[in-house]
Formats: C-alpha cells, structure tokens, sequence
C-alpha cells in the first residue's frame, strides 16, 4: 500500500510509459537499462497495451490537469498523448506502448528524475529524454517537433491517478498486441518467447535492458511483456521435455567423472565396459538432479522440498517474459540468443555477453514455434499482472 514503511522511508510504485515512436524505434532496451541502473529500482511489473481512443484521451486530459512549474510542458505532453498513443486515424490500428513499474523507496521522485524535464533543442544525454526523445524549437520559439520518449508521473498523487486509469483499460487495451499499427501480419509470421532469466534481476543493472537491445537487431516486434514469478509446477511442465533428455545426455558425462574419481581415490584404471555400467547406473540419477537443479534455479525452491500446494504458488525469482513477433521469428532470436554453452557462442550473441555457464547464461528462447506457443501457454503471456500491483498501492 502507498503508505506501507519498510524502513525510513515508504516504498512507492513508480510507473514509465515507453512512447509508440520509442518503441518502434527498438528504444525499449535502452530506456529500461536507463531506469533501472540509474534508480535502483526494482522492476515488478510489466505489460504492453495497445491504448484506445478513450483511453489515450482520458490519459491526455489527467496529463493537462496535472500542471507543476511549467503549464506548457503539460499541455505540449498532452497534446502529444492525443495524437501519439491513440490509434492511427487511416488504417483504425493500434499503437504500442509499454508500461514497466518499479518499486522501491521514493520511487516515483527517482523516476521522474531520470526521465527528465522536457528541454528545448538539448544536447545533452544525461536523462532518458535528452537521450532518446527530442524537443525542437526554432529561434521564435514555437515548437517545430515534439517527442518527449517516455511518460512518468511528477508525484505519487499523479502516478495514482495515471495507474488506476491504466488499470481499469488493463483488460480490454493490455496483454498480447499483435494487431499494432507497425507488428507486420500474413504469411509466415511467427511468436516467440524471450525468458531474461533471474541472475539478471539480483540487483538493479543495465542489464536486462542491454539484452532486450542486442535482440532488437532482429528486427522483430515485442507484442506482450510481463515480469513473472515462476512456480515449481510451471518449470517442472515448461522444462518437462527436456528432463528425458538431460537423464541420458549426462550418462557420458557422469561416466568420466565416476572413472575419474574411482582413479584417483583407488589407483585404478577403470575398464571402458565398467564406465558403461557407471553411466548406466548413475546417469539418469545425476540428469533428474541437473533438472532440480534447473527448476531451483528458475524458482528459488526445490521441488523434492515442496508439497503440491506450494508448488503452485509463485516462486521466489523472477524473470522478464517478452513475445517477439515477425518472419521467422524464433531462428532470428536464437540466432542471436546463442548456444546454450556460451563458451561456444559466437561474439555479440547474448549469451557469449552474459553467459556464464549452460545454466546461467542470460537468457532462454523458444526452439520451435510449437514450443513458443507451448511456453507462452504456460507464463500465461497475456495475463494481467499488473492491475494488482497497482491496486496492492494505490486502492
């Protein structure tokens, strides 16, 4: 709740809107690295919408009311709200537009802060509007272009406002946007998942936004985003197939390790038929304990501690679920994903970048579009996940 104190100062829910043109523009990943790095905040929530009419003229009107220091800036953001986040008035399509929410003490101040004042002709790139938005004026001062990047909110008193609004379109204009203005359709057109995994989110860093930049050369579209709590029954059925796998892929593996052990520990050679028997005997023991160790990793508990109820609950680690939309889709992301093992990845994969083991290597992306859509199933891509939040704060 807005007042809740957890230490000397109250957590807040803070809130960016990434603009449609920042998002076209595959600005996204550098906008979240900006937030995140720059606030130590913590991102908990995350949806795109595609904003109605109503919605984009409710959301403009508050924007007009809301008016600090400067009375133009807020008409000039208004304005921009009604012709920028509204549907485009020839094919009657929606626009993109990503909301994140970030969490933590005198959140909504910080957020403000590294969004920025709207500054005429800057150039300069200290906050994320000098960086990613423009204002130009020209020597009479009226303004010949106008795009302000992101929208925040200048106090909680607002930011509870904007939200409950957003809250209450969250159903009908939120979830899975694949019918945007500038997401492509047709033949040929394919979903994937992008799981930026937990070690990401230990602390506030650039980096899951760096990660989402490096996919963005793929020319794709982010058609849904959510941060999700996985449970141990979601990663038990989302890494399901490849539990077979892992149990006769590391019998070699376990083999060597054992005939290793045995020479080294009893100053015996081990026979290549006995090797056998170890993999044989032990492989499959030592896959099902590479699997728990898969799913405590994606969840923070293990599943042999866990009773069926707490199975299903949310778990204790959290990742950014992204859908990416376009022509051949899943090889672009995997291709720029990299191999499992990023000591085998090429240079400018993500995984060669942040990668460090076959486990904790950045990121997961779907191998096949019967997968992707199997995976989406299961992280329930287009759910609401952030109207809660909003209301655990702002009733």
């Amino acid at each position: 709740m807005a007042g809740e104190d957890r230490g000397t100062m109250a957590r807040e829910l803070a809130f960016a809107l990434i603009n449609p043109y920042s998002v076209a523009k595959s600005r996204t990943g550098g906008i979240i690295a900006r937030f995140l790095s720059r606030t130590g905040l913590e991102l908990v929530g995350a949806r795109m919408f595609a904003p109605s009419t109503a919605l984009a003229e409710e959301y403009a009107q508050l924007v007009q009311a809301d008016r600090g220091a400067d009375e133009n800036a807020a008409d000039l953001l208004a304005n921009y709200v009604r012709r920028a986040y509204a549907p485009d008035p020839h094919t009657g399509r929606p626009r993109r537009v990503m909301m994140i929410l970030l969490e933590g003490e005198d959140a909504v101040r910080k957020v403000y802060e590294v969004a920025g004042p709207l500054r005429a002709n800057s150039v300069s790139g200290q906050t994320v509007r000098d960086t990613y938005g423009d204002f130009i004026t020209d020597e009479s001062g009226r303004v010949v272009y106008l795009e302000p990047a992101v929208m925040v909110a200048p106090s909680v008193n607002s930011a509870a406002r904007v939200l409950q609004l957003w809250a209450r379109y969250s159903p009908t204009d939120g979830g899975l946007v694949d019918r945007a203005v500038d997401v492509e359709t047709g033949e040929g057109i394919e979903r994937t998942l992008v799981l930026i995994k937990p070690e990401n989110f230990r602390y506030p860093s650039a980096r899951p936004g760096a990660i989402i930049d490096l996919f963005s050369r793929s020319g794709l579209r982010i058609v849904a985003a959510k941060v999700h709590r996985m449970s141990v029954a979601e990663a038990e059925e989302f890494y399901g197939p490849v539990r077979a796998a892992l149990r006769n892929k590391v019998k070699a593996h376990a083999a060597e390790r054992l005939a290793h052990f045995i020479e080294q520990e009893f100053g015996m050679e081990v026979p290549e038929d006995l090797r056998v028997s170890l993999g044989e005997l032990v492989g499959p023991h030592y896959g099902e304990a590479q699997f728990y160790s898969l799913v405590h990793f994606m969840t923070g508990q293990w599943p042999q501690k866990c009773s069926p109820e707490a199975k299903q609950q949310p778990g204790q680690e959290r990742c950014l679920a992204l859908v990416y939309a376009g022509v051949d889709a899943v090889a672009k992301i995997r291709s720029i994903l990299g191999p499992t093992d990023p000591t085998q990845a090429p240079p400018g994969t993500v995984r060669r970048e942040w990668g460090q083991d076959v486990m904790v290597n950045a990121a997961h992306a779907s191998d096949s579009r019967a997968n992707a859509e199997r995976e989406m199933a299961i992280i329930r891509v287009d759910e609401d996940q952030v109207t809660p939040l909003i209301r655990r704060y702002y009733p």
